[in-house]
């Protein structure tokens, strides 16, 4: 395998032609003049040619030397102007910044708030991801995710924001047709509509002074969405357990009611995840100070 260029040595060369002199480029590189010296005289090895005629009052290019110059000097001013626009980057808010959130919640509550963080920080642009999936933050390049539940264990960084409560809803005219259940297990027995992105989809749980209980809800209708499920529910063709953002505006007006109010679910909450590594780049950490101040106020 060809080894890798000897770009420190190009650099240390381009500066010493630049300079017209080692110990210039030494203090302005801020490395020993020995140092500079010994890059040379590297890279000199490893192209088997002088690049300098040096004597003790004069320091001229050889041929060689003339025809790497202006090579070099292109790798130095490209690696220079690499680091400063990384740098600008991370200093200064600016760039894209592609952030994931769950389909009905960035449609409710991070879709309406991203207009005042644009205008606040012109020179950011969000791409914003809605997908009930979870998606693959490392893999898929997002730089950060709103993510609903109990997080699992993993590398990621996350910043818990609020709780989420749910609620176990139907229809008044569902619960007249069928009855009002009294216990969880008693959901055995109705037709319950299905989240796929539950934490737990297939098994329901619940809890109330100590006692457990858990059914696997079983019915016409599941979904990748929770928002499809309000048709169906509205209709009265079942039960459904969803989280309060997508369902409170329904039960406040009467249209849906909550039942088994005096049990517990289990316990979710809002995360802003994040990759790990090194510091977050000023535009990441701009979309994530504005997220935790908005999104942890609201209930």
């Amino acid at each position: 395998m060809p080894k890798l260029p000897d770009l420190e040595g190009l650099a240390i060369f381009a500066k010493v032609v630049e300079l017209r002199s080692f110990a210039a480029a030494a203090e302005d590189l801020q490395l020993s003049k020995a140092t500079v010296s010994k890059a040379v005289s590297r890279l000199e090895a490893r192209l088997g040619a002088r690049l300098f005629n040096r004597t003790s009052r004069r320091l001229a290019l050889t041929d060689a030397g003339r025809q790497l110059s202006e090579r070099a000097a292109h790798i130095l001013a490209e690696g220079e102007a690499a680091e400063s626009d990384c740098l600008a980057q991370s200093v200064t808010p600016r760039g894209l910044v592609r952030l994931a959130a769950p389909m009905s919640f960035g449609l409710r509550e991070v879709a309406p708030i991203l207009p005042e963080f644009l205008t606040a920080f012109p020179d950011i642009a969000v791409d914003l991801h809605l997908s009930d999936a979870m998606v693959d933050l490392i893999g898929e390049g997002f730089d950060a995710a709103l993510r609903i539940g109990v997080l699992p264990d993993s590398s990621l960084i996350a910043r818990r924001l609020r709780p989420m409560s749910l609620h176990v809803v139907a229809s008044p005219a569902y619960l007249a047709r069928r009855g009002r259940p009294t216990h969880p297990l008693h959901l055995a027995e109705h037709a319950c509509l299905g989240y796929a992105y539950q934490q737990t989809p297939d098994l329901w749980r619940f809890t109330r002074d100590g006692e457990e209980a858990a059914i696997r809800p079983s019915g016409p209708l599941r979904v990748t969405n929770g928002d499809a499920l309000t048709p169906a529910l509205l209709a009265g063709l079942g039960i459904a357990m969803l989280p309060a953002f997508i369902v409170d505006e329904d039960l406040a007006a009467g249209r849906l009611e909550a039942i088994l109010t005096d049990w517990t679910m289990p316990s979710a909450a809002l995360h802003l995840v994040t990759p790990p590594g090194g510091p977050r780049p000023a535009r990441v950490e701009a979309l994530a100070e504005f997220l935790i101040r908005k999104l942890s106020q609201r209930g």
